[in-house]
């Protein structure tokens, strides 16, 4: 009765974004399609990106490491668009992959209550960041997803315990944490390996991760993506290739390839993504040096 019901909830919270998505599309249509980026390489890179992100690789991460890139998203644009691209392929998972709620009801509860609440706060201040300080936030997060899959690697993550449930001191931490989770993610330090390390050092079972993180996000990040819609701080072009592409992919993987090695990968992704962390911290050290030199000769 319980799946049933977050499995209702999930699909009602995902349709109003895609209705809130949609109509922000058909009010832009005209524009959307000359937004920056070429059209076919975006199908496959949204594929691949949700095919990889279905079995553990962050979609947060390659993205940030491909569109900064490939210029198919402005600085400022690039924290709404990694949320907004993963809402409708992330709703797909969920139900796809929760079959059974192990975790205590309360625990999951405060999981989703605190992302969503930081997801929703969090938006209207990350669209008045300016471009370099975005750019620092996104470089963490590289630097943090590489730091996650580098821990997983070499079994640095704590082993977890046997407790289904949290209470107490335990609980009201880990709302804290939920809600700077929700608030991190919508500036493009994703939620999902922060939410796995949190749940392990609190000492609950491992088996219970997945529904904590899917659950939390699957809630979250669509809240969080409809204030982006709003304040106009997205890509509407890479969020509609993902919305279709992407779940293309996640289909595939969940249906087709079922399991995959990605052990060889992890090192490639983690080779890229701290690459990218680095070339992006540096091209803010120079636009500061520019605007440095730049207000010495106004004087």
């Amino acid at each position: 009765m319980v799946v049933k019901i977050i499995l209702a909830l999930v699909i009602i919270v995902n349709a109003a974004f895609l209705f809130t998505f949609v109509r922000d599309l058909l009010k832009h249509r005209g524009l959307t399609m000359k937004e920056p980026g070429n059209p076919i390489a975006m199908a496959i890179s949204s594929f691949v990106i949700f095919l990889l992100s279905t079995f553990g690789i962050s979609d947060f991460a390659i993205s940030s490491s491909l569109y900064p890139k490939a210029k198919w998203v402005s600085a400022e644009k690039l924290p709404g668009t990694l949320n907004t691209q993963c809402v409708i392929p992330v709703a797909v998972m969920a139900l796809c992959y929760i079959s059974s709620i192990e975790v205590g009801l309360a625990t999951l509860i405060v999981a989703i209550a605190g992302q969503v609440i930081g997801s929703y706060v969090s938006p209207r201040f990350v669209v008045k960041l300016p471009a370099n300080t975005i750019k620092k936030f996104v470089s963490a997060g590289l630097l943090v997803a590489a730091c996650m899959i580098l821990a997983n690697k070499f079994n640095v993550y704590p082993s977890g315990g046997e407790a289904t449930a949290l209470t107490g001191f335990k609980l009201i931490l880990f709302a804290v944490l939920c809600f700077v989770y929700g608030a991190l993610n919508n500036i493009g330090i994703g939620s999902y390996a922060l939410t796995m390390a949190t749940v392990y050092a609190l000492g609950l079972n491992p088996g219970v991760a997945f529904p904590i993180m899917m659950g939390a996000c699957t809630f979250s990040v669509p809240v969080g993506s409809m204030q982006f819609v709003k304040y106009d701080g997205y890509s509407r072009k890479l969020t509609l290739f993902a919305s279709t592409f992407g779940v293309i992919g996640v289909l595939i993987a969940v249906f087709v390839v079922k399991s995959m090695n990605t052990s060889i990968l992890q090192w490639v992704v983690v080779v890229v993504i701290l690459y990218s962390a680095v070339t992006m911290l540096l091209s803010t050290r120079k636009a500061k040096q520019a605007d440095d030199a730049g207000a010495k000769e106004n004087k």
